[in-house]
């Protein structure tokens, strides 16, 4: 079990603002992470994901349990929910790309024919456990994803066998597939009342999926359980997770309003799709907050790399960086080196890659943009448990100190109250 810490590398952003700023902004960590710790400050009654890590021995057994068995009596698993009750999953799985004897899909994320249309013919014929993840059971992607699910469940399997292939996971005592869940008996796990959706993934939203691929769980939450003791203190300059705070914080008072999240690797797309709905849902209120975006180099250096080295200078960069992945490809030999790349012959791949990074991070510097860097050993469950926590524990200190309340979404229901109009929903 690996035991050290991810790295956090801020000094190219370091020219972008003085030592004394630094010195200035300490106390106003301090005073967000009292507000966190002490329980006293707005959203306090969502906070439950502080103590996620140490999740209850019995909870993890009865998850593997239950994972378990669908694997062992299924071809197929399909999550559905939006937002956080899938984002964290698909975040992880994608991440470790596990070798899983049962496929993993997830539905409910959007309204589209399409994908579900294919997704009903990729399931055709195979043993099918489908997890519904919704705390209301009122929103409308994934109860439509569940409703058309469930009727071919019914068509392929009948009424018995579909209700012990569905497992709930939901609100333990009110909504309206709770109701659904008590009525039909399907097996069901409680999604926390004092954990909101885009801080689920130590929840059963998360651990289920991720353990029916195949992932350890347990490893996962013990690199989050390594993040939340090394972030007792909120020194910026012992606690990586507090200064990255910091500085995105004095970027942004600087006129610095978007955050771009840039990988390296593609098995990370998921991870910043995630992070995207983590800040974007916890700061962008009250007219006020970063906006996240993410690109994926190098692919993207050949696209949007333009903008970000010669546009508007009202963005900064944070690079999340794999060092080593677990396989190496290594460059040949070739004799007539028509292609001229003969100076990389017997490098590998990641170390090519690791110095298309450091050349990105330099360049775009010198162009006017500050970057930080988190780097990952490797991508295991330990780090992006991890990872997780890190950048759960800023972005509730990062709302604070931007005068938000970062653990409600009203904006969120906007859409839902012209959408339902337009729809004739009844009142």
């Amino acid at each position: 079990m690996e035991t050290y810490q991810i790295k956090f590398d801020y000094s190219n952003a370091s020219p972008f603002f003085s030592a004394a700023e630094l010195e200035q902004i300490q106390p106003e960590i301090e005073n967000a992470y009292q507000l966190l710790t002490t329980k006293t400050g707005p959203g306090n009654e969502f906070l439950g994901w502080l103590d996620l890590p140490h999740t209850d021995k019995k909870l993890i057994s009865k998850i593997k349990k239950t994972a378990q068995k669908v694997v062992e009596s299924s071809d197929a698993f399909v999550a559905i929910g939006i937002g956080g009750s899938y984002l964290g999953a698909q975040a992880v799985i994608e991440a470790i790309q596990p070798n899983s004897q049962t496929e993993i899909h997830f539905a409910g994320q959007h309204i589209d024919s399409t994908y579900l249309a294919n997704l009903l013919n990729l399931l055709n014929g195979k043993k099918l456990f489908v997890n519904v993840i919704s705390k209301s059971g009122t929103t409308l992607e994934p109860a439509l994803a569940f409703r058309i699910l469930k009727q071919y469940m019914k068509k392929t399997l009948g009424e018995e066998e579909t209700r012990k292939r569905i497992i709930a996971t939901t609100d333990s005592q009110k909504g309206v597939f709770k109701k659904i869940a008590d009525t039909e008996g399907y097996p069901t796990f409680v999604i926390p009342d004092d954990v909101g959706g885009r801080f689920s993934v130590f929840t059963p939203v998360g651990l289920l999926p991720i353990a029916i691929a195949g992932i350890d769980i347990e490893e996962l939450l013990i690199g989050a359980q390594d993040m939340a003791e090394v972030s007792k203190q909120p020194d910026i300059y012992q606690n990586a997770e507090y200064m990255y705070a910091a500085i995105r914080t004095i970027l942004y008072r600087k006129g610095k309003t978007t955050e771009i999240l840039a990988g390296f690797n593609p098995a990370l797309h998921y991870f910043c799709e995630w992070w995207k709905q983590l800040f974007g849902e916890s700061e962008g209120k009250d007219k006020k907050g970063i906006f996240p975006a993410s690109v994926n180099f190098t692919t993207d250096l050949h696209s949007l790399g333009q903008y970000i080295q010669d546009g508007l200078r009202n963005i900064f960069e944070t690079f999340l960086i794999v060092k080593n992945s677990p396989q190496k490809i290594m460059v040949p030999y070739v004799e007539d080196n028509l292609d001229g790349l003969n100076y990389l012959t017997d490098m590998d791949l990641d170390e090519i890659n690791y110095n298309a990074y450091q050349g990105t991070a330099l360049a775009h510097k010198d162009g006017g943009v500050p970057n930080m860097t988190i780097e990952l050993p490797t991508i295991s469950p330990y780090f992006l448990g991890q990872l997780i926590f890190f950048f759960e524990k800023a972005v509730a200190i990062s709302g604070y100190m931007l005068g938000v309340n970062p653990f409600i979404q009203p904006g969120v229901e906007e859409y839902k109250k012209n959408m339902f109009k337009l729809l004739g929903k009844p009142d």
